[in-house]
């Protein structure tokens, strides 16, 4: 399987774009912003002759969902992602405006709403939805077993965890999903997260203070 990582927006986030042999692809939280972040998206898909399947969404806060308009226009797919979080992306005019930001695209109704255990499927691969609240209602992350790799979103970071300060966050929740649903699967597992760089399941269960 083949991962690319793209950093875009303000903030930045970290947006993936995986595939595998058979050019099957799947986007990870489209947040190109700006319209040199579109293109440099669309060139990649394009240069690399890749099948886009799905673009699905750790959660829908505005900096990892910024492109979702930009990639139904482009390729006529919706993004997936947990109901729970619709609020972020019903509102995000208004709330990207209490982070002093404007403009940005009207929202796209959701394409299928994921819960825990969904599957997707894309080429000779799966990734498994798991359900880690607490960053956000509906936080997602996606599972590959067959290359033993996790994409855990605002959840799970190298030395860190997702902030809970916003009105619908819950640090309790957040620890609770993250030992429950992350630290479980096997050590040598590779974590992709939303922002920074990889780390490791087995160096966050030793290493990182927020959850000893």
């Amino acid at each position: 399987m083949t991962i690319k990582k793209f950093e875009f927006n303000m903030l930045p986030s970290n947006c993936y774009i995986i595939s595998d042999e058979t050019k099957e692809t799947v986007i990870i939280d489209a947040g190109c912003y700006y319209p040199d972040e579109q293109e440099a998206l669309k060139n990649y898909i394009e240069k690399n002759k890749l099948i886009l399947k799905h673009l699905i969404c750790t959660h829908l806060h505005f900096d990892h969902i910024f492109g979702n308009p930009f990639i139904w226009r482009t390729f006529g797919i919706k993004a997936e992602a947990n109901a729970a979080d619709l609020p972020w992306m019903q509102e995000i005019k208004q709330r990207i405006s209490v982070f002093g930001l404007k403009g940005c695209d009207e929202p796209i109704p959701l394409g299928k709403k994921l819960n825990e255990g969904d599957i997707i499927t894309f080429g000779t691969h799966k990734l498994e939805t798991l359900a880690v609240p607490g960053h956000s209602p509906g936080s997602l992350a996606f599972y590959c077993a067959e290359e033993n790799v996790v994409f855990t979103g605002d959840a799970l970071f190298a030395s860190s965890i997702g902030r809970t300060d916003f009105p619908d966050g819950d640090e309790k929740l957040l620890i609770h999903s993250i030992k429950t649903k992350l630290l479980t699967l096997p050590e040598n597992t590779t974590i992709l997260s939303g922002h920074g760089g990889p780390s490791l399941i087995g160096k966050e269960k030793k290493n990182n203070i927020f959850l000893r």
